[in-house]
């Protein structure tokens, strides 16, 4: 049975940074499609990006499949990249992005779309709204809208660690020294700098946003409501413009390794839903 070109495999290259160099992975747009223009792909923080590595390889895959081209970086001091996350700070990891992005204006044909997850999402909001070139469109997958909030729970597993470390002596902190440089949370070195970054972002309301945003928020099955606080953040972006696209899928979060298989509907749906603008 003649089921039609395969896609072409993904292309591994170092993009030259500053500093350093970042590891890419490049996936082509069908041969057997004509290319609809491209995705740059931002991954989430710390243990999410690794949890979540086969989802974004599968979707990275479909829009390729769909005629998208679609590049993945890690970000500096993040998986295969230099650096380490310890001399990470908000403004190179948007240099980063900078940089994949004018990668992909001289390899693809636009326009360029931003594809973030989680942290990523967040990130790729406050990227495009300084970028001076406009975007095509924005797509979050479960964005982070509060990094406070983020980071306070990221922080707990410290604290938690700690008590453990304690046990019946009731030596455990309380809360994060800010006199220390450099905190280790689950193996990973974050300076306070990278921390207050990521704790000042705050997307409640946005705006300066030229281009649709689609939202995939991942619900359960049972009833598929998203939870009134997102659902009361999304109404301030649409009250601001913004012309967002709001997609509940039903699922589980697969960036925590709840769900060892990922999540195939949110993978479908997001398909769906930019083949469907191509028609």
């Amino acid at each position: 049975m003649n089921r039609g070109p395969r896609p072409s495999p993904a292309q591994a290259f170092f993009l030259d940074a500053a500093p350093g160099r970042r590891f890419c992975l490049y996936h082509p747009p069908a041969s057997n499609r004509e290319c609809a223009g491209a995705f740059l792909y931002v991954h989430p923080f710390g243990e999410e990006m690794n949890l979540s590595r086969r989802m974004a390889a599968m979707q990275a895959r479909a829009l390729a499949d769909a005629g998208f081209g679609v590049l993945q970086i890690d970000l500096y001091g993040c998986g295969d990249s230099d650096g380490e996350l310890r001399d990470a700070s908000w403004q190179i990891w948007k240099l980063d992005l900078a940089a994949a992005a004018e990668w992909l204006a001289k390899h693809v044909a636009p326009p360029i779309s931003l594809w973030g997850l989680r942290l990523g999402a967040t990130l790729a909001l406050d990227f495009a709204r300084d970028a001076q070139a406009g975007l095509d469109r924005i797509l979050l997958w479960q964005p982070v809208v509060n990094g406070k909030t983020f980071m306070t729970q990221f922080l707990r597993l410290r604290l938690a660690a700690d008590m453990l470390a304690a046990g019946d002596r009731q030596e455990h902190r309380t809360a994060v020294p800010d006199c220390e440089e450099l905190i280790e949370v689950g193996g990973y070195e974050l300076s306070q700098t990278l921390i207050s970054d990521i704790s000042t972002r705050d997307f409640s309301n946005l705006s300066g946003i030229g281009c649709p945003v689609h939202w995939f928020e991942i619900v359960p099955s049972a009833d598929l409501r998203i939870p009134a606080a997102r659902m009361s953040i999304m109404r301030a972006w649409m009250d601001a413009d913004v012309e967002l696209h709001v997609h509940n899928v039903a699922g589980t979060p697969f960036w925590t390794g709840a769900e060892p298989g990922g999540c195939p509907q949110l993978i479908a749906a997001t398909t769906d839903a930019f083949a469907r603008a191509l028609a």
